[in-house]
C-alpha cells in the first residue's frame, strides 16, 4: 500500500519537535508539515474548509466546531496545556482591580471565543462570583466557526488590545501577557492563585488538542490511531513531565479538563449542552491511551 501524505499543523512544540523534523516517522503514511504562526490561524481553514488532514485546535473551538456539524474528529494528544492565571491583565493607572471587580467593567480579549478566554472567564464565574453578563466585552477578531453569533462590540481595526488598555480604552484584557511595568495581573499573585485552584480542582487547563478530517477517521481508522502513537512516543521521549503533567494524553487523563471546559463553554453560551466527554471522539480515537 503506498504511503499517505497528510498535510497537518502543530505549532514547535518541544514534544512534537522529532515528530516534525521526520526524526519519529510512521510506516503508514508521511506528515507534510505547514508552519502558521502563530498556530491559532491555522484553525480557521481547520474549521471552515477541513483545509489539513491533522492540525492542532483550541479546544473551545473544537467543542463549537462540533456543535455545529463540523467534520472534524479529536485525539486526546494535547499539544499546549496551561494555568490561565497569568492571562488577565488591567492598568492600575486608571484604578486598582481585582478579579471582582470587572462587572460594569469593558474588558479587551482577542476573539470572545478563545479557550483561554473561556477558562478565565469560569474561574471569574465559578471561583469569584463574577457575573459575566455585567461584563463589555471588547473584541478584535471574528470566532472561528462561522456560525457563532458574536454580540460583543467590535474594536475599531486599527485598535490593539494592548495599547486599548495603556489607553483606558478598556479596563482589563484577558489573554494577554506583556512585560510592560505600566500593567498588572488582574489576579495579585498568579503563581500562588493557580496553585490553590489546581488544589481545589485538581484540572490541568487544557488549551490545544489535535483534531483530523473525519474523512480520514473513517477511511483510515490505523493511520489516525498512528499519528497519535506517534505524538505520544514524542511525548514520551522528550522526558519528564512537569507535576503537574501539562500535556495529558488519553480520554481518562484529558477527562477532568474536558468535563471542566465543557461546562464552561456551556455556562458562556458558546455550546448548546454539555456534552459527554465521550461524545467528543469516535470510535477509533475513543479507545486511545
Amino acid at each position: 500500500m503506498d504511503r499517505l501524505k497528510l498535510k497537518a499543523v502543530l505549532g514547535s512544540h518541544p514534544h512534537v519537535e522529532a515528530v516534525k523534523s521526520g526524526e519519529l516517522r510512521s510506516d503508514l503514511f508521511d506528515l507534510d508539515f505547514i508552519e502558521y504562526k502563530p498556530t491559532n490561524t491555522a484553525f480557521k481553514p481547520m474549521v471552515r474548509e477541513q483545509a489539513f488532514d491533522v492540525c492542532e485546535m483550541a479546544i473551545v473551538t473544537y467543542l463549537m466546531a462540533k456543535a455545529h456539524g463540523k467534520p472534524l474528529v479529536l485525539l486526546p494528544a494535547t499539544m499546549l496545556g496551561r494555568f490561565q492565571h497569568a492571562y488577565a491583565l488591567y492598568n492600575p493607572a486608571h484604578g486598582t482591580l481585582g478579579p471582582g471587580d470587572l462587572e460594569g467593567k469593558r474588558v479587551g480579549i482577542r476573539s470572545f471565543t478563545t479557550t483561554t478566554g473561556a477558562w478565565i472567564r469560569g474561574i471569574l464565574a465559578n471561583d469569584y462570583g463574577v457575573n459575566l453578563d455585567k461584563i463589555r466585552w471588547v473584541t478584535f477578531e471574528d470566532p472561528h466557526v462561522a456560525e457563532y453569533v458574536d454580540t460583543t462590540e467590535r474594536a475599531p481595526k486599527d485598535k490593539k488590545v494592548l495599547q486599548m488598555l495603556l489607553d483606558g480604552e478598556v479596563d482589563a484584557v484577558l489573554g494577554e501577557t506583556s512585560n510592560d511595568p505600566k500593567v498588572k495581573s488582574l489576579f495579585p499573585d498568579p503563581g500562588a492563585e493557580a496553585a490553590k485552584w489546581y488544589a481545589r480542582r485538581g484540572v490541568v487547563p487544557v488549551n490545544h488538542l489535535v483534531v483530523v478530517t473525519e474523512g480520514l477517521a473513517k477511511s483510515r481508522p490505523d493511520v489516525v490511531a498512528g499519528i497519535y502513537d506517534l505524538l505520544k512516543r514524542n511525548k514520551e521521549q522528550t522526558g519528564p513531565a512537569a507535576t503537574p503533567d501539562l500535556l495529558p494524553f488519553g480520554i481518562e487523563a484529558n477527562r477532568k479538563p474536558l468535563e471542566l471546559i465543557i461546562d464552561y463553554a456551556f455556562q458562556q453560551a458558546l455550546i448548546p449542552r454539555r456534552y459527554p466527554v465521550e461524545e467528543l471522539f469516535d470510535a477509533t480515537t475513543r479507545g486511545l491511551n
